[in-house]
């Protein structure tokens, strides 16, 4: 696989995830998902920034676009020459909600180290919502998965996703959506 099919591939499969936290960002608010409870060491689970809608909605948006991709995909294909991955159902799902899990399980992680929230946590803040992504994935549909993710795939995904990542929060932040740009 070459270079800028990889790149390609990498960032196709990956916009499923790449979307939900944005769209949890615009559409948030509401009840915490750890409805104010504390942990042992008396801070807060999860804190006030992971909702049950942030999480719904950035779910269905993810999964959204995952079918508006498979409706392009054929277009796109013949247009590019590159050989773009279609989204079974559980794959399309499993992608957006295995980011949003990702990034909750961050959040549990950054108040156990005594971070407040929106505290940076380098590679930690760029690559939770990935990993578990990639890993439900690979859970749901291994040979999808493998077919997929090939090695070069997935270094340009832990090489592009930090960059977007902070391209995409320092944008928002400018924009005035979010409070700190990391």
């Amino acid at each position: 696989m070459d270079a800028v099919t990889a790149v390609a591939v990498a960032f196709w499969t990956m916009l499923p995830a790449y979307v939900p936290n944005n769209a949890a960002v615009l559409a948030g608010g509401g009840r915490p998902i750890d409805g104010g409870r504390t942990w042992r060491d008396g801070k807060r689970l999860l804190g006030d920034g992971k909702t049950w809608r942030g999480t719904l909605v950035g779910t269905l948006a993810g999964a959204a676009l995952a079918a508006a991709l498979n409706v392009a995909r054929p277009a796109l294909a013949d247009a590019t020459g590159v050989a773009l991955p279609a989204f079974p159902p559980v794959v399309a799902l499993a992608l957006p909600f295995g980011a949003m899990l990702g990034d909750i399980l961050a959040s549990f992680v950054k108040r156990r180290s005594g971070r407040e929230r929106g505290a940076a946590f380098p590679l930690l803040d760029q690559l939770d919502f990935v990993v578990v992504a990639l890993v439900l994935a690979a859970l749901v549909a291994p040979a999808w998965f493998r077919a997929t993710f090939t090695l070069p795939v997935v270094l340009v995904v832990l090489v592009l996703t930090p960059v977007l990542h902070v391209l995409t929060n320092a944008g928002a932040y400018l924009l005035g959506l979010k409070d700190e740009p990391w």
